[in-house]
C-alpha cells in the first residue's frame, strides 16, 4: 500500500512521522505509544482515514457491544486509546492474521493496560514510541549536526551557531515538551503541568483499575524520583529520600507497585545502563538513569522555577555531581538524543563503571554495537577535564567508537584537535 500523506496546515512535523511514513506503507498494524499529551492523537490523525475514538464514552459503548466495528471502513483505521478497551489488541491481531495487508491500523495508547491482551501482538503490530518535543521540533533549536550522520562513522566537519543562553535552556526545561501546555503565561503553564500531574493519581491510574490509598505517600515517593533526576540512585535510596527518615517507611511493594504503575503510563522514562557486546568492557553498573518523560515534571513537582535553577537550587535529598539544573540539562539532552536516535535505528544507554571512576552520559548504540559517545556538560566552554572520560572511553574501543560528542549551552559547534566534537544542544538533530 503506498499513500501520499498530506499534512494538515496547523500540523507541525515531528521527529517521528519519518519513522511512521517509512513503516506503514510495508506492515499491516503499528502502535504508536508514550506518556499522554505528547501528540499521539494529532500524528496519528495525520494519516488516519476511519477513526476509532475510545476515550469517548459513547463510541467505546458502541464498540464494546459490538468489536467487529472497529476494524470496519476504509484503512487506515486509527484506534485511538486502545488501552481503554485492553480486547481491541486481539480484535486487530486477528484481523491481521486474517488480512496482513500493509497499512491497515494505527493504535494510540497512552498506557499499559491491567488487563493484557491474550496475544502479545509480536510479529503483528509493531510498536513505535513518541516522546515529547525536542527543541528542534518547539522551534527552539536549528540543527546543524545529524546525530544519524556521526552514526556513520564518518567524523564529519562540525559547523553551525546558535543563539540560545543557558536561560534559554533553563526557560525549555521548565516550560517542557508537551504540545498542549506551552503557554507562553507563566501561571497558565504551571496550571497545566500540576492539572496534568494530578490527573495521574485522579483518573488515569484508576481507570487502569490502580487503587492508590495513600496519595500523599505516592507523591513523596514520585517528587524523591524527581529528585533523583540523571542519577542512578537505588530504588530503596529514593524510598528512604520519600520518607524524610522517618522509621514507618512505606513497604518495598508499595514503592515498586507506583514504579510499575508510571512505567505503565509512560510517566518513567529510565535510560538503561549500556550493556556491550563488541569489547570487553567490565565492570559497568546494571543500573538504569533516571529520568521522567520530561524534565518539566520533575521542576514541577519539585516546586522550583527558573531562577531558582540558574541560582543553583535544587533538592538535597540525593546525592549528585554538580547542580539540580545540570541533571536537568543531561536529562532535557536525553530526551532528545532518545527521539533522534530512534529516527537512525539506534538505541542510548549510559555508561558508568562500578566505582564511578568513569562516566559518559550518553551512549547512543548502531545496531552492530559501534557507538557515539555524549557527554553532556551545562558549561559554554570546555576544558580538558570534560572530556577525559571520552579519551579514555576511545582507548576503551579504538574504532568501535564512532563518535565522541560534548553537547553543552555555548554558541558554535566545532571540532576540537583532539577530533572530539563539541556541539550546543540546540544545534544537535537527527
Amino acid at each position: 500500500m503506498s499513500r501520499t500523506i498530506h499534512r494538515m496546515p496547523h500540523y507541525k512535523t515531528r521527529v517521528v512521522d519519518s519513522e511512521l511514513d517509512a513503516l506503514l506503507p510495508h506492515l499491516p498494524a503499528l502502535s504508536l505509544e508514550g506518556p499522554k499529551g505528547v501528540g499521539k492523537t494529532a500524528t496519528a490523525s495525520e494519516r488516519g482515514r476511519t477513526f476509532r475514538r475510545l476515550d469517548d464514552p459513547a463510541e467505546l459503548e458502541v464498540i464494546k457491544a459490538q468489536p467487529s466495528r472497529l476494524i470496519e471502513g476504509p484503512p487506515p483505521i486509527v484506534i485511538d486509546e486502545w488501552q481503554r478497551y485492553p480486547a481491541s489488541w486481539d480484535v486487530v491481531r486477528r484481523a491481521v492474521d486474517a488480512d496482513g495487508s500493509a497499512g491497515r491500523f494505527l493504535l494510540t495508547g497512552s498506557a499499559t493496560p491491567t488487563e493484557k491482551p491474550t496475544h502479545s501482538g509480536a510479529g503483528r503490530i509493531v510498536p513505535v514510541r513518541m516522546r515529547p518535543l525536542t527543541l528542534m521540533e518547539r522551534g527552539v533549536g536549528d540543527p546543524s549536526v545529524s546525530l544519524t550522520r556521526l552514526l556513520t562513522g564518518e567524523r564529519p566537519d562540525l559547523g553551525g551557531s546558535t543563539a540560545l543562553t543557558l536561560e534559554d535552556y533553563t526557560r525549555e526545561i521548565v516550560v517542557g515538551g508537551f504540545p498542549g501546555m506551552r503557554h507562553p503565561d507563566g501561571r497558565a503553564q504551571r496550571a497545566a503541568l500540576d492539572g496534568y500531574l494530578a490527573r495521574i493519581v485522579d483518573t488515569d491510574l484508576p481507570e487502569l483499575g490502580i487503587d492508590v490509598r495513600n496519595p500523599a505517600t505516592m507523591w513523596r515517593w514520585v517528587r524523591a524520583f524527581a529528585a533523583a533526576t540523571a542519577t542512578n540512585t537505588s530504588y530503596d535510596k529514593i524510598r528512604n529520600a520519600a520518607t524524610g527518615g522517618e522509621d514507618d517507611k512505606p513497604a518495598k511493594t508499595t514503592t515498586m507497585g507506583y514504579r510499575e504503575a508510571l512505567e505503565r503510563l509512560w510517566i518513567l522514562d529510565d535510560l538503561e545502563a549500556w550493556a556491550p557486546t563488541r569489547n570487553h568492557l567490565q565492570r559497568l553498573v546494571a543500573a538504569p538513569k533516571h529520568h521522567l518523560a520530561d524534565p518539566a515534571l520533575a521542576v514541577r513537582l519539585l516546586g522550583l522555577e527558573a531562577g531558582a535553577l540558574l541560582s543553583g537550587q535544587g533538592p538535597s535529598s540525593i546525592p549528585r555531581d554538580g547542580t539540580f539544573l545540570g541533571s536537568l540539562f543531561e536529562s532535557l539532552a536525553a530526551q532528545g538524543a532518545r527521539v533522534y536516535a530512534q529516527a537512525a535505528e539506534a538505541t542510548v544507554a549510559h555508561l558508568r563503571t562500578m566505582g564511578g571512576e568513569r562516566e559518559v552520559d550518553l551512549i547512543v548504540v548502531r545496531g552492530d554495537g559501534r557507538v557515539v559517545a555524549l557527554e553532556v556538560k551545562l558549561s559554554a566552554t570546555i576544558e580538558e577535564r570534560d572530556v577525559r572520560h571520552l579519551r579514555w572511553l576511545h582507548g576503551q574501543l579504538g574504532d568501535d567508537l564512532l563518535d565522541a560528542i560534548v553537547l553543552t549551552t555555548g554558541p558554535s559547534a566545532y571540532r576540537r584537535a583532539d577530533g572530539i566534537g563539541v556541539v550546543p544542544l540546540g544545534l544537535l538533530g537527527p
